[in-house]
């Protein structure tokens, strides 16, 4: 099985800093899933280098790679110099992450030169992965609605499932998490 994660881009979530306990309980839901898929037979992440869910995916990925090393993890971006307009130190994160992962490419050589690269690379996504996990909610919208928008039309002609993770399961899951590491800070 090979599942793409995405999701909202850290700005998204006014994410601005690493130690963010936003941060903290995204990447455990990240968790979460993650072995859940693991379970039912996951061998692939597939995702982009966007700064946020798909970064955070990876680095969860990463870290389950030790307890469970079947599962391998790629980074596809659309296009060449991807990071290449970012701060320094988010280009540095992103460059150690994509020579961590197992497989990383790029499905345009060029730089950025037109919005159809990026609908290339949804396509490929879409058809190279089995179904997609997404930290969205329609009700909030950010650029993961493109991919939202391009996977609901192609599960018109596929059967490929789409799980989302939406503010409600992500307050739910923050207030359980943070119940839960009180519990153990006074254990």
């Amino acid at each position: 099985m090979r599942l793409w994660i995405t999701g909202y881009r850290s700005y998204e979530l006014n994410v601005f800093k690493k130690d963010d306990p936003k941060v903290e309980v995204l990447k455990n839901v990240l968790r979460e899933m993650l072995i859940q898929k693991l379970e039912e037979g996951l061998e692939w992440l597939i995702t982009g280098g966007q700064l946020g869910v798909e970064q955070w995916s990876i680095e969860v990925a990463l870290e389950l790679q030790k307890q469970y090393p079947e599962l391998k993890v790629a980074m596809i971006l659309p296009y060449s110099d991807f990071e290449k307009n970012w701060k320094e130190d988010k280009q540095l994160t992103f460059n150690v992450l994509r020579t961590k992962v197992d497989f990383s490419a790029n499905t345009s050589s060029e730089p950025y030169k037109a919005p159809q690269q990026l609908k290339n690379w949804q396509q490929f996504m879409l058809e190279h992965t089995d179904q997609m996990m997404l930290i969205y909610d329609p009700e909030f919208e950010g650029k993961t609605k493109y991919d939202y928008n391009m996977a609901k039309k192609y599960q018109k002609k596929q059967n490929y499932p789409i799980i989302t993770v939406d503010m409600d399961q992500l307050q739910t899951s923050a207030n359980d998490y943070f119940e839960r590491k009180s519990e153990n800070d006074l254990h």
